[in-house]
This record gives structure tokens, C-alpha cells and sequence, in this order.
């Protein structure tokens, strides 16, 4: 029984280890912004979604990795930014089940084989702002740059 006791433990603690692993590898968020990571890590990829703590709605998600999948299209281009000293274009997108919800989307270089992909989605053009500014204000660990 002592010996169950103990492996189910240690694998809790070795679960926990992981995923405060994956989340070290996210960006990090800005003090008091009321949000916390939700990750998914893959073996080529890290998934990073910012939750509200608030009501457990997604702010904006990032996607690590070293070979984006979103390709900006000029006639699609909305704001400008920065981000962590990084100027950005933000790029209108869609969710094709979803017409009534604002999409601004990012890719921002961060080394030779490692970029980051910022997706924000608002169901208000208010909030849509809101969710930008807040993704803005992230900065970008040394784990996640990689490859220079």
C-alpha cells in the first residue's frame, strides 16, 4: 500500500514538474493582468492560451514553434504594434463558423527556428482592442527564442 501511495505521488509531482515546465516556455504575462497560461506542449510545438482568471474566457493564444503555419496576406493587414520590442503588422482573420467574432492575428520572428504566431479573438470590437493591448504588453522568455 506504502509502495502505491509513493508511485502515485510521484507521478503527480512529475506531472505537475512538466506542466510548470511547458508553461515556462510561454511567454510571460504582464503583472496583474488577470489572466494564466493554459498549455498544450508538443514534441515541434508549444501551445499557449491566456484564460481570464475572471471568467475563464481566452484573451489571446500563442503558438511556438519553428514553422508557423499562418501566412499574412497584404490585403488583410489592420493595425501595427510591438511586442516585446518586436514591431508587428496585425492581419484581420475570420473563424468561418463564427462571422460575428473579431480576429487579429501576429507572427513575430524570434530567432532562426523559432517564431511565435498571436492569435486574438473578441466577440466586441472594444474588447478586441483590449486583448491586443494585453498581448502587447507580454514579453518573450530566452527559452522560447532559440536557434540564434
Amino acid at each position: 500500500m506504502r509502495t502505491m501511495f509513493l508511485l502515485v505521488a510521484g507521478l503527480l509531482w512529475a506531472g505537475q514538474g512538466s506542466a510548470q515546465a511547458a508553461e515556462e516556455n510561454c511567454p510571460e504575462l504582464p503583472t496583474g493582468a488577470g489572466v494564466a497560461w493554459d498549455v498544450v506542449q508538443a514534441p515541434d510545438f508549444v501551445f499557449c492560451k491566456a484564460i481570464r482568471e475572471s471568467d475563464g474566457t481566452q484573451a489571446f493564444s500563442v503558438m511556438l514553434g519553428p514553422d508557423p503555419t499562418f501566412r499574412p496576406e497584404r490585403g488583410m493587414r489592420e493595425e501595427t504594434g510591438v511586442i516585446d520590442g518586436h514591431r508587428v503588422r496585425w492581419y484581420r482573420g475570420d473563424v468561418a463558423t463564427m462571422r460575428e467574432v473579431h480576429v487579429r492575428e501576429t507572427l513575430v520572428e524570434l530567432g532562426r527556428r523559432s517564431n511565435a504566431h498571436i492569435v486574438v479573438r473578441a466577440d466586441t470590437e472594444d474588447l478586441l482592442v483590449r486583448n491586443q493591448q494585453l498581448a502587447e504588453a507580454m514579453r518573450f522568455r530566452a527559452t522560447a527564442v532559440g536557434g540564434d
